[in-house]
């Protein structure tokens, strides 16, 4: 980044920064599903796993979940996975997903805020 030349410049900055930190900050209400997509997570499924999602998210017409991708957690044997971050709530990480698991996911936990035991490993 070069020198700041005026005041005009150093205005835009100021105002780039405020909007990324409004940003982060509406982003903290919002249901977060991170996604699993290291080359092990893709390998075992990840990438339908993510599109079920997303088209999930879209049919329901849902405006508050975000979904982003991680690398590689370490947790290869369990992949496809994904951590379900709800404001206010503790993370739920899903195991061993395929992309009906993952409907069923944003069905349930998203949407009606059941947690499906059966496919959760303990904190991590």
């Amino acid at each position: 980044m070069g020198v700041i030349k005026s005041l005009e410049e150093l205005e835009k900055i100021r105002e780039q920064a405020k909007d990324l930190i409004n940003l982060r900050k509406d982003n903290e209400n919002k249901t977060r599903i991170v996604v699993g997509m290291g080359t092990c997570g893709i390998s075992a499924g990840a990438r339908q796993v993510l599109l079920a999602i997303l088209d999930e998210i879209k049919k329901r017409n849902l405006n508050d979940v975000i979904v982003t991708e991680t690398g590689c957690i370490g947790l290869c044997k369990f992949e496809p996975l994904i951590d379900v971050i709800k404001p206010g709530q503790p993370k739920v990480t899903y195991v061993n997903l395929d992309a009906e698991k993952a409907r069923q996911i944003v069905a349930k936990h998203i949407v009606n805020n059941q947690i499906i035991e059966d496919w959760v490993i303990p904190n991590i």
